[in-house]
């Protein structure tokens, strides 16, 4: 086991420049505390009648994201742009609210069985993009805003249609396409460094936004799953 941790931080010191390093580590460190920061979003919508996910907090998710983006980094308004991701998290995990409800009706182990599963599908592949070869997985970019273009326009359709089947490719689908941004994102990442964007603040955006879809996903299908389970041993 030890000689295997060697291997992999060798490899990761190897691939990976000390400013890189620095670069990468205050990018996760930022989606650790959007992460929490979701977390206390998701807590105050299901245990306290404070706020509860709306058009109003949807609203402030969008505004803040705008925010966010629509102010550039200038080295002195670090905290003000962090209060602004912070803030876009934590609306994020309202509006996770609802869904998370329903989850627990169905069954509470999945939210936890759902939490697992993203955490090491992100840790897997975020891993894998880092040892890889500088660049490798840039081409993906184009692949993959294009079939998300195309599952939007089909989700539009499938509006009048209501073809469960589609919904369900829909969904594998989705969860797919998180797992290659975040490869994309990633490397993406490591590329803007290297050409001169240190913004680490909107770096992390790009990963929390996979985090959470893959989490959302993962909900979805996991709860599908125990209910169909629960439907056949009904008709048994």
């Amino acid at each position: 086991m030890a000689a295997v941790l060697n291997t992999f931080v060798n490899s990761f010191t190897k691939r990976l420049e000390p400013p890189v390093r620095q670069h990468l580590k205050n990018v996760y460190g930022c989606l650790s505390m959007s992460t929490l920061s979701a977390t206390a979003g998701v807590y105050i919508h299901m245990y306290s009648e404070l706020l509860q996910a709306n058009l109003l907090t949807t609203l402030g998710t969008l505004g803040l994201l705008f925010a966010l983006i629509s102010t550039p980094d200038n080295g002195k308004n670090q905290k003000l742009r962090l209060s602004y991701l912070l803030g876009f998290a934590f609306f994020s995990g309202l509006g996770l609210g609802p869904l998370l409800q329903l989850v627990m009706s169905v069954n509470p182990s999945i939210i936890a069985t759902a939490l697992v599963g993203t955490t090491v599908v992100f840790m897997s592949f975020s891993i894998s993009s880092l040892l890889a070869k500088r660049g490798r997985w840039l081409y993906l970019g184009g692949i993959l805003i294009s079939l998300l273009n195309i599952m939007v326009l089909f989700s539009f359709v499938n509006l009048l249609l209501r073809w469960s089947l589609f919904y369900q490719a829909h969904l594998y689908i989705g969860l797919f396409l998180m797992c290659g941004f975040v490869i994309y994102d990633t490397q993406l990442i490591i590329e803007k460094y290297h050409m001169g964007s240190k913004d680490f603040i909107l770096h992390s955006l790009d990963l929390f936004v996979d985090f959470i879809g893959i989490f959302r996903y993962l909900l979805i299908i996991l709860t599908q799953k125990e209910i169909s389970k629960d439907q056949r041993k009904r008709r048994d």
